[in-house]
């Protein structure tokens, strides 16, 4: 019965660590694919929104300067 006592508790620490990783890892390659990625796609279409938009006032203002 004594032998049991440290098996079980070793081993309950064990399974519990191993979750604990698996979380941490998870974590870390879903910041990786997905999150890092999505905050540099939205970093890429604020630069082409601001370029857009500042080819469209420069449009504006050369025809306004036309007329």
């Amino acid at each position: 019965m004594s032998n049991l006592v440290p098996i079980v508790y070793y081993g309950g620490f064990t399974i519990l660590f191993f979750f604990w990783i698996y979380g941490i890892v998870s974590f870390v390659l879903d910041l990786k694919n997905k999150i890092v990625p999505g905050i540099k796609q939205y970093r890429r279409g604020r630069t082409r929104r601001k370029q857009r938009q500042q080819q469209e006032n420069e449009r504006t203002d050369t025809e306004k300067q036309l007329y």
